[in-house]
């Protein structure tokens, strides 16, 4: 009788938060327009790879090799090149930012190419953006070398070169940064339903005093927290499966690992979330204060240091260390490893069994600040 009656009250709680949450647009919007826009946004308007690059061609003197060249420049998607006939003009399109970077070739450039010494070719980029500027002096050694090429085989000669790159890109042999941004940033939306939502709207309950009557009640502490995490939990399950939806159907991003780990992946994370949105919310009991702490302690750290954007191997050491409390990180690596690698258990089972650890960590700390009497 007691079991029975202690499922009757979690199942009115659940059935009390669910209509709460059919009453609250905020809620609803946060759960799934925010996921659509935040995807919209990032999969169509960020972008890590330099395309399209404006570079000025500096042709002192015209003839078939400086054309043959230059058009090697026009075939490719990675720049949009304009031919200009001297440096001053060049240089005054480097400065009011016209162009990204400058190609010159000299008016000896046809007679020094015949020679054993070859033919110099003086490459200028805007180092504002340095990784832009990095693309860019890649992607001129990359057009230069396959020129050569092209032209040793039209020639019947066969390229003199010490070192011959095979190059292979596994995973994402495209290149495509949406490939890698857009998994990531799944982790991103998981973090701020189930944190800064949960956060939220406990809070609010506190500053209304509706978490004051339910104290007078017959339902107990643990009822009380799963009452909270059932419907948000599954709110969350849905904001993810919308987001790995319109990944791989509006996106193209492949899934090559197995849906249901991504799922189980998914909801260890979503409790992790949930549990830093409970305790936020029970140490706060303020809505205002709760957004702020969310946003900072959650949302931020998720965003800088997960390993969404930028590498952590590339951070100094002791942020590297720092990332070891971000939950967001082992999701990032998991869903980046489901997406584009595939059930690589290596990689799988120590993020999963990380974040298996902070949910029972947060869920113990929830527990311990939760208390049947008013403070």
């Amino acid at each position: 009788m007691k079991r029975g009656g202690s499922n009757m009250r979690l199942r009115a709680l659940v059935r009390k938060e669910f209509l709460q949450i059919l009453r609250d647009p905020s809620s609803i919007a946060i759960a799934f327009v925010m996921p659509v826009v935040l995807l919209l946004l990032f999969g169509y308007g960020v972008s890590l790879d330099a395309k399209h690059v404006p570079i000025a061609l500096v042709i002192e003197q015209p003839s078939a090799d400086t054309a043959a060249f230059s058009s090697a420049f026009y075939s490719t998607d990675y720049f949009s090149p304009v031919t200009l006939y001297n440096m001053p003009s060049a240089e005054a399109a480097m400065l009011a930012g016209e162009v990204d970077g400058i190609v010159h070739l000299r008016a000896d450039f046809g007679r020094d190419l015949r020679h054993s010494e070859g033919a110099p070719v003086q490459v200028i980029v805007n180092g504002v953006n340095a990784n832009t500027g990095r693309l860019v002096l890649g992607y001129v050694n990359g057009v230069w070398s396959r020129w050569l090429q092209q032209q040793a085989e039209e020639d019947g000669r066969s390229l003199n070169v010490p070192v011959q790159v095979e190059q292979r890109v596994w995973f994402n042999s495209e290149l495509r940064s949406r490939n890698f941004l857009v998994p990531g940033l799944i982790a991103i939306i998981m973090t701020l339903i189930g944190a800064l939502l949960t956060a939220l709207v406990v809070a609010r309950e506190w500053e209304r005093g509706t978490f004051e009557a339910l104290m007078v009640t017959p339902v107990s502490i643990v009822e009380l927290m799963l009452g909270k995490m059932i419907p948000y939990f599954v709110l969350g399950t849905g904001s993810m499966l919308l987001s790995v939806a319109m990944a791989v159907w509006l996106f193209d991003v492949p899934l090559r690992g197995s849906f249901w780990v991504l799922c189980i992946a998914s909801s260890l994370f979503l409790l992790v979330a949930l549990g830093m949105g409970m305790l936020i919310s029970t140490v706060t009991k303020n809505q205002f204060l709760a957004a702020q702490v969310a946003i900072i302690v959650t949302f931020l750290p998720a965003f800088l240091l997960s390993g969404f954007i930028f590498e952590i191997e590339s951070m100094p050491a002791v942020v590297q260390i720092i990332t070891h409390i971000i939950p967001a990180r082992y999701l990032v690596a998991i869903l980046q490893t489901l997406f584009l690698a595939g059930d690589v258990w290596s990689v799988i089972l120590p993020n999963a069994l990380a974040l298996l650890l902070m949910a029972i960590i947060l869920f113990a700390l929830v527990w311990r600040k939760s208390y049947k009497r008013l403070e």
